[in-house]
């Protein structure tokens, strides 16, 4: 496998999806209020992707069971053409939110097929800088999309030019994936309805699901909180949106560096090298968030939450592909990836939670103790299930007799 191959049959692909949805995120919003929303129906439209992705990623890992990962990403990209035209011409605050609950399910069957595809081509000993530099180019993404839309918005001063800005981003992305064909000859079997079914797989998973599974939930909710209470804290100080989105971007900016020695480092040592820091880092910035009090302050915090997120990247991503079963990897991901967007939809609601009981502060301050209990659970149950979590469990892994 070549790094060539990789480039065009799933990391060019990646970035050019997740730069359209980048673009269109922030709009989403903009687009609800103008058809009569108010901010927290606004809100909950934009929450809709969310919803669509915890929604889609058991169907997508059946999906990319049957059709092969490649075909699975074609399919993605079709549907969300498709919910991205109707978000674009939609008449209604209902047929815009049905359009972006259909472009979350699309973007959970693409975000699905791309792991299991890597995880099933990429040798292990790779793996972690694979899947890293998958979420790597999904954060570039993420970041230059705001960018490029504010450009289109420029040019075109028409909201649902975004949207079909993102419509061109999502087409070249299958058009990539076409093109590049199957890279492995594995994956180009003809599929048939799996083995078990998903209750199944779970059902004999269930061990794993509810002690790791337990720690992806904490992962994922640290993560997401990360994106909410940054804005919300340099609001309570009073600055400038302006401010707040300079403050946001230096911290992307250090979240995207970081990947790929992330990889390496997981590689090299093993997961628990990468996944632990990462989580302390995280919530112990996110923790001393209520703390600053000025503009240099909330910069450095901004910037240590992003050392945290970015030594981070892919660390999930890399767990499911550790203890995925070979037999089901991509049924095993979509239950995966149910684990980890439901706690990156449960953090920001933990958030307002606490802040609507208490304050602002108590509520940040309690997703940072989340990031200190995620480190503890993963110091525990990734040497339980993952040979690759340190030295010594590959040691073990290497000298046990085949199964």
């Amino acid at each position: 496998m070549t790094t060539r191959s990789l480039l065009t049959s799933a990391y060019l692909p990646a970035l050019l999806y997740e730069t359209g949805l980048g673009a269109v995120t922030p709009v989403v919003a903009l687009v609800a209020a103008g058809l009569g929303a108010r901010l927290d129906q606004a809100a909950l439209v934009v929450a809709l992707v969310g919803v669509g992705q915890i929604l889609g990623d058991v169907p997508a890992g059946a999906l990319a069971a049957r059709v092969g990962d490649r075909r699975a990403m074609l399919v993605a990209a079709g549907v969300a053409c498709a919910a991205l035209t109707v978000c674009a011409v939609a008449p209604t605050l209902p047929v815009l939110a049905g359009g972006v609950l259909l472009l979350g399910a699309a973007s959970a069957v693409f975000h699905l097929a791309r792991q299991a595809y890597l995880t099933e081509v990429v040798p292990v000993v790779n793996r972690a800088r694979a899947l890293s530099t998958l979420g790597g180019v999904s954060r570039i993404g993420i970041f230059a999309g705001p960018f490029l839309g504010a450009g289109v918005l420029h040019v075109a001063d028409d909201l649902q030019a975004v949207f079909w800005l993102a419509v061109g981003t999502t087409l070249a992305a299958a058009l990539v994936v076409g093109l590049a064909g199957d890279v492995d000859d594995r994956r180009t079997a003809p599929r048939g309805r799996p083995e078990q079914s998903t209750v199944a797989l779970v059902r004999r998973h269930a061990h794993l699901l509810a002690t790791l599974g337990l720690a992806v939930v904490l992962v994922g909710a640290v993560r997401s909180t990360r994106g909410v209470v940054l804005p919300l804290w340099s609001e309570h100080l009073g600055f400038a949106p302006a401010t707040t989105s300079l403050v946001f971007g230096i911290s992307g900016a250090v979240d995207m560096l970081l990947f790929y020695p992330a990889g390496k480092v997981m590689d090299r040592y093993g997961r628990l090298w990468v996944a632990v820091p990462s989580m302390l880092v995280l919530g112990g910035a996110i923790a001393v968030l209520p703390l600053t009090s000025t503009l240099g302050g909330l910069t450095v915090v901004a910037m240590v939450m992003g050392f945290g997120n970015g030594i981070g990247s892919g660390i999930l991503m890399t767990l499911g592909a550790d203890v995925a079963p070979p037999g089901a990897r991509a049924q095993f991901l979509g239950v995966w990836r149910v684990l980890q967007d439901s706690g990156a939809a449960a953090g920001p609601l933990v958030v307002s939670a606490v802040a609507a009981a208490g304050s602002l502060a108590a509520g940040v301050v309690t997703m940072g103790a989340a990031g200190v209990l995620a480190a503890g659970a993963l110091a525990v149950w990734v040497p339980r299930w993952s040979e690759h979590a340190n030295a010594r469990t590959r040691t073990r892994a290497a000298a046990a007799p085949p199964p």
